[in-house]
């Protein structure tokens, strides 16, 4: 867990505040004192106080140093609901809806973010992706010149003749079941900012399809290639090629062969895939076939951190998971 120990090690040389929403779930209360004693950050968890405190006695977990909000119980019920009654005013919503709406815990974390009383959050594990993606949307929302939110893996393969010595960015392989061409752009300049902030890595972005520099002629191939104009229209500085096959992307000795006037085929370390298929099936073939670390997903293109843990996440994934936010957090 080299790559984790690296993340642990930025994440402690400015510490940031991680507001945990799902603070009653024993897994979260037990992720808690690791997390402050590796002082990868300062913990905030929702809930209900005796809740959280009961959960903390029945697991034998000391939780001195965490902060325990209510959000029912908050004083600001009244500020946070006025905020959001701005932001979701042109929908309909009313002032006493806001209200309602920002006791829950999902949205409460999400209005500490966007109110600078937590820098990052981290949910997911009593929630789905879709309710833990709403809540961020509708009050957070996406980062300047991104429209669209997508999950990345970071790869640790250990051929490291390939990659950043072995280290890979895939992306989306969480999210977007099938991304526009624009979205796809996005989804490139998201990635490769993801590959510089915690990978710190020089982001070279490859654009994958079943052709290379048109090789092959159909309508999905002109997506890619349309995307990776479109991302150096979004990123002027951004190093990035496409469309191009895989083995194309990552070695050196087909590249010379398919493509040698790419200044980037062969040396690829951020993968942008077609689609959340092609991705998805990738990442999990690299991960077992490869024995590759699979690392993630990490959720890109918000304008502040936040990250979605599975439902059937570990304590350690939550520290893991928490310390990546608290980096992301550090780059805004």
């Amino acid at each position: 867990m080299e790559f984790i120990e690296e993340i642990y090690q930025q994440a402690r040389s400015e510490k940031k505040r991680i507001v945990l929403p799902e603070g009653t779930d024993s897994r979260m209360v037990k992720a808690t004192p690791i997390i402050l004693e590796e002082e990868i950050a300062e913990v905030i968890l929702l809930g209900e106080e005796d809740v959280i405190k009961q959960v903390a006695a029945d697991n034998d977990v000391d939780l001195s140093g965490a902060e325990i909000i209510d959000p029912s119980q908050s004083e600001k019920i009244e500020e946070y609901a006025q905020t959001y009654y701005e932001l979701r005013e042109h929908k309909g919503i009313s002032l006493e809806e806001a209200k309602e709406q920002v006791t829950d815990p999902l949205y409460f974390g999400s209005l500490m973010v966007e109110n600078g009383d937590a820098d990052g959050k981290v949910a997911g594990a009593e929630n789905s992706t879709g309710n833990v993606l709403r809540a961020a949307i509708r009050v957070i929302g996406t980062a300047e010149g991104i429209s669209v939110i997508s999950g990345s893996f970071i790869m640790i393969v250990p051929d490291d003749d390939f990659g950043e010595d072995g280290l890979f960015v895939f992306a989306d392989c969480a999210v977007n079941p099938d991304p526009t061409t624009e979205q796809l752009a996005e989804i490139a300049v998201s990635s490769a900012k993801t590959a510089a902030d915690l990978a710190k890595i020089d982001p070279k972005v490859g654009m994958l399809s079943f052709s290379t520099n048109g090789s092959a002629q159909h309508e999905l191939v002109d997506k890619v290639k349309e995307a990776t104009k479109m991302a150096k229209e979004i990123n002027p500085e951004l190093q990035i090629d496409g469309e191009m096959q895989a083995d194309t992307a990552i070695v050196q000795a087909v590249a010379q062969k398919k493509w040698p006037e790419s200044d980037l085929a062969g040396e690829a370390n951020v993968l942008v895939f077609p689609d959340l298929q092609a991705g998805n099936i990738a990442y999990k073939l690299v991960q077992r076939l490869a024995q590759a670390e699979a690392i993630g997903p990490v959720l890109q293109g918000i304008a502040k951190p936040v990250n979605d843990l599975s439902r059937g996440c570990s304590v350690e994934d939550i520290v893991n998971v928490t310390s990546i936010t608290a980096v992301q957090a550090q780059n805004c």
